[in-house]
């Protein structure tokens, strides 16, 4: 389980370091810093699958996603940095566990004669085992091309790797035989999964019949709902899925049919005469039974995250989402960003949470009432 999550110079997250628990909820008012939260959170996943580069060029670029205040904060009646930096510019984002720690430091390259000179490169990264950064208990080290590696017997292997400055060293050289460890972890951030916002519009993925096949992990957009639904039944939970959709909707129940390879979801309502098809379907109840099915999921996840999930929901769906979400805590680990506090209180009457309040000052994220003495032990590595 991840006990602390740290960003430091992503947008308003200048030096935010967050602890962690089995089921996170981060709140905070509109513009507070939840949804760069989030997608620092999905940066640091891109990195293992070697797409850190290309997820920071759809944001603008490393310059346009970097803290834009002063290197130290802003503090009233503390004269105002120029614009000139001082230090080198990095992105830095990592998380610690009670088995390993991950760090990457993101900065740019030096100037050459190239039309790339906006790709960030990786500057440092770490892997590490326990919950802190030591020397000690450091496992594989990166610095700028260069990587080296713990031998079995403790020590640094005489042999060092070289990467490309673009790429990390959890895609590209992770071979099991070097640093088994290294592997372990590069497996675990890509089984993190993220969920938000889908679609509800008339011609959503969700809406659209589409060929079966077994669905142990909802797709992102929710294109694959019927297959997913129907791989829950199969595996033996179709009980419980019929008692959350009751528990949301009393006296409904789910059916998927079957038309020449064809899924189609029917949903039977107290009261109707006929079953609704997906295309029929409310906004709030096909997203309801989005969740359903992402978090019902019969391959739970190291990680999953979710952006929101309270969005287009009407309130009285929130204390069986509750319900839902802490179901599948004792599954997985959650985090859960969410401005709806009457969600955040159902979640507190159903399951053990750990909350974080986010504020902005200054422009500059922090958590509400954190001091220094507060924060989780986290050391960054050295360039």
């Amino acid at each position: 389980m991840l006990t602390t999550l740290a960003v430091e110079n992503y947008r308003s997250l200048r030096d935010l370091v967050l602890p962690l628990s089995g089921l996170t909820v981060v709140t905070g008012p509109n513009g507070s810093g939840k949804s760069s939260l989030y997608r620092a959170l999905r940066l640091l996943a891109e990195a293992s699958r070697n797409g850190a580069v290309a997820a920071l060029a759809l944001e603008g670029g490393l310059p346009s996603t970097l803290w834009a205040g002063p290197e130290n904060g802003s503090h009233p009646g503390r004269r105002v940095q120029g614009t000139v930096r001082t230090k080198p510019v990095g992105l830095r984002l990592g998380f610690a566990g009670d088995e390993f720690g991950y760090a990457l430091d993101l900065g740019l390259p030096v100037p050459t004669e190239t039309m790339f000179n906006l790709d960030p490169e990786f500057k440092r990264e770490a892997v590490w085992s326990g919950p802190v950064l030591r020397p000690a208990a450091l496992l594989a080290d990166r610095a700028g091309p260069s990587v080296r590696t713990r031998g079995s017997s403790g020590g640094w292997d005489p042999e060092t790797f070289r990467i490309r400055l673009t790429d990390s060293m959890l895609s590209e050289f992770a071979d099991p035989r070097a640093c088994p460890e290294l592997l372990v972890v590069r497996e675990r951030i890509r089984s993190w999964r993220f969920y938000d916002h889908f679609r509800t519009d008339a011609a959503a993925p969700a809406r659209q019949p589409r060929a079966g096949t077994r669905t142990f992990v909802l797709a992102h957009d929710g294109s694959d709902l019927a297959s997913a639904l129907q791989t829950i039944i199969e595996i033996g939970r179709a009980s419980e899925l019929a008692s959350v959709v009751d528990a949301a909707f009393p006296g409904s129940r789910l059916a998927v049919e079957p038309l020449d390879g064809v899924l189609s979801l029917r949903f039977h309502q107290h009261g109707l005469l006929r079953p609704l098809s997906a295309a029929e379907l409310s906004d709030g109840t096909l997203r309801f039974l989005l969740w359903v099915a992402a978090l019902l999921t019969p391959r739970p996840p190291e990680l999953l995250v979710l952006n929101e999930p309270e969005t287009s929901l009407h309130p009285d769906l929130l204390p069986a989402l509750a319900v839902l979400i802490a179901t599948a805590a004792k599954e997985t680990q959650l985090v859960v960003v969410s401005h709806a506090s009457s969600l955040i209180r159902a979640l507190a009457e159903v399951a053990e949470v750990g909350a974080v309040e986010l504020e902005k000052e200054n422009g500059e994220t922090k958590l509400v009432e954190q001091g220094r003495l507060d924060r989780p032990s986290w050391h960054w590595p050295k360039r």
